[in-house]
């Protein structure tokens, strides 16, 4: 009797899995759609670029609704882009942020493009590519922005989003030509890089602009004496800048590393800058 109960059991356990099988096939499948990739022919950089776009819900063109753009640096599927674009989702679900799209630019070569030329020749050896951040700005401001202005329905909002070497270029772009985004949002950044150059020119490189319309967010998390004390001199820096229109905040998050750094100081940056309302 033993036998026989176990083999109905097996039986009936087999013609039950079946069953589920034979109604999963009848499920239709469609594409996950969230956005577009689109390869634009970069002649500054002479080659493909790739454009990780997300478009949030409800966009349509053929509306007159206007969508800030969030422009992410590691902006590859496989890096940063997925877990950014969550959390746009889940701060225009909860919180008051916009309706935002988002722009992530993959990469090629991040040591190459998010650099500028060192003198130093160890750096040189250890980073053989580098020093190719002009061309990479140039990119940003004249074919990456310029597209999508033209492709998408964008407000006058340009985020900028960059950790270590992606805030490195961040806070060259701010010193340089620092009306190209609104909105800077520095995680880590690497600003060790050529001896500290770029933090020890800041004031030149503050002096060098009247104006500075921007809002700059610094974190870092405990990583370090030596990033730790650059990214609070760049904040002070900014925060003492007496420049009208440059609005600095700082965030220190001792509980994170250079690897959970990201994702936890996007979400505090965006809660200052969308904090909760109740309806």
């Amino acid at each position: 009797m033993k036998h026989l109960f176990f083999s109905i059991l097996l039986i009936t356990i087999a013609l039950n899995s079946a069953d589920a099988q034979t109604a999963l096939k009848e499920i239709s499948k469609v594409p996950l759609t969230f956005g577009e990739v689109v390869s634009i022919d970069s002649k500054i950089l002479s080659e493909s670029r790739t454009l990780n776009i997300y478009l949030p819900d409800g966009y349509n063109t053929a509306d007159t609704l206007k969508y800030p753009v969030i422009y992410l640096l590691d902006g590859s599927m496989n890096e940063d882009f997925l877990h950014i674009v969550g959390l746009v989702q889940f701060f225009n679900l909860q919180m008051n942020m916009p309706k935002t799209i988002v722009v992530g630019i993959a990469n090629i070569d991040r040591k190459r493009d998010f650099t500028f030329p060192t003198t130093d020749r160890k750096l040189k050896m250890d980073y053989p590519t580098t020093g190719g951040s002009r061309k990479f700005i140039d990119f940003l401001e004249s074919e990456v922005q310029p597209y999508i202005k033209a492709n998408y329905p964008t407000t006058n909002q340009k985020m900028l989003i960059g950790q270590s070497l992606g805030g490195l270029l961040a806070t060259e772009i701010l010193f340089k030509k620092p009306t190209l985004f609104t909105d800077y949002i520095i995680v880590s950044p690497s600003l060790w890089w050529d001896n500290e150059s770029l933090l020890k020119d800041a004031r030149m490189f503050l002096g060098a602009h009247s104006k500075m319309p921007a809002n700059v967010y610094v974190s870092v998390g405990a990583e370090g004496e030596i990033m730790e004390r650059e990214a609070k001199s760049l904040a002070e820096l900014l925060k003492n800048s007496g420049k009208p229109n440059l609005n600095s905040e700082f965030l220190f998050l001792s509980n994170e590393n250079h690897a959970t750094i990201l994702h936890q100081s996007v979400n505090d940056t965006f809660k200052l800058m969308f904090p909760y309302k109740e309806n």
